[in-house]
């Protein structure tokens, strides 16, 4: 299968993959905005994936996560410059993995600029962008 037909294989499955259990969420992001940041998330984890796996490293664990993508959160925040939603992914021990992922605004557009392990099997992390 070609790079482009499995990036966007990939995107509808992020886009598709099913909602999860809801995060927080501001409603006063909505229209083009709320549709950048999902996008920005699908091309980043599009971008990131190899053969449907994320590969993020866990600072906290200290090892590298082999992540399979199980669905998006539609609940989105704004925290300090970023916008924040999250997906939740499994790993490779099976554990449920949530990923909140940092979107910014950069011209015209939105982009994910990285992922961070959030939860693990739903014990939260704490951490801070302000």
């Amino acid at each position: 299968m070609g790079m482009r037909v499995a990036s966007a294989l990939l995107g509808v499955g992020l886009l598709l993959g099913g909602v999860t259990a809801q995060a927080a969420d501001d409603p006063s992001i909505q229209g083009e905005v709320r549709a950048g940041i999902h996008q920005a998330m699908n091309a980043f984890v599009a971008d990131q994936s190899v053969d449907g796996v994320v590969r993020l490293y866990d600072a906290v664990d200290g090892k590298l996560l082999r992540l399979r993508l199980e669905g998006v959160h539609q609940g989105i925040v704004k925290k300090g410059d970023f916008y924040v939603s999250c997906a939740d992914f499994i790993d490779q021990d099976g554990r449920k993995i949530d990923v909140d992922f940092l979107v910014i605004p950069v011209g015209e557009g939105l982009r994910a600029t990285q992922g961070i392990v959030h939860s693990v099997d739903g014990k939260k992390r704490k951490y801070h962008l302000e």
